[in-house]
């Protein structure tokens, strides 16, 4: 955890930039593609620094973070072979991308949308998205609704309840990590259920076949 610990404070040291606008832009743009890091805890900072800008924050997060889902999906749709499945295995999702490829050809705009405002890994869906060649509009569009969704909320909670929220994460920054996993690991049982209802057998099939056809 030293590791996640080092760059989990270089990251946060970015708070205090004279361009910190610029690193929010730029982790929330990576972290949509690979970096493992969420920039919510960036963006807090901010947003409790100087509460004003609060909403000029979450719109820069919001169209920073989709702009990264686009490189995403592009290197699913375009690079997937060399760059996406070295990504996803590199980020212990390699698992969960069949899964996450099956919930998008059957939910669409939903399941964009339900990883881009929850903890499931948004990197996950867009180079998904693109693998699949999911329509393009839609996956913006989706991706656009979920990501103003959950980092307006970031910044409304951070600039009310922000120091105390600070400290938490902090001090139990090990803990923090493993409630997110367990969120994630939640969510994916969770959409799971959703997606399910009665065609289990069909949706197990259309899971075991999605990463052997391209296309709609």
């Amino acid at each position: 955890m030293a590791w996640l610990r080092a760059l989990y404070d270089w990251t946060m040291e970015k708070a205090a930039h004279p361009k910190a606008v610029w690193w929010l832009a730029f982790f929330c743009f990576i972290e949509s593609s690979f970096f493992p890091i969420p920039p919510h805890p960036l963006l807090g900072l901010m947003c409790l620094a100087e509460p004003k800008k609060a909403i000029r924050f979450a719109v820069i997060a919001t169209v920073s973070s989709v702009l990264g889902g686009l490189l995403g999906y592009a290197i699913g749709y375009f690079l997937y072979e060399a760059v996406g499945a070295w990504m996803i295995g590199m980020l212990g999702l390699t698992e969960s991308f069949p899964v996450a490829a099956c919930y998008i050809r059957e939910q669409g705009a939903l399941a964009v949308f339900f990883a881009a405002g929850t903890p499931v890994p948004f990197k996950l869906m867009t180079i998904t998205a693109g693998f699949i060649e999911m329509n393009l509009l839609t996956f913006t569009l989706a991706a656009i609704a979920g990501r103003a969704l959950i980092f307006m909320i970031v910044g409304i909670l951070f600039q009310v309840f922000g120091a105390p929220i600070k400290a938490i994460i902090d001090k139990y920054l090990g803990a923090v990590t493993t409630v997110f996993v367990v969120l994630v690991v939640g969510g994916f049982i969770a959409f799971t259920q959703l997606a399910g209802g009665n065609d289990d057998a069909t949706s197990e099939n259309a899971c075991d076949a999605v990463t052997e056809v391209r296309g709609a």
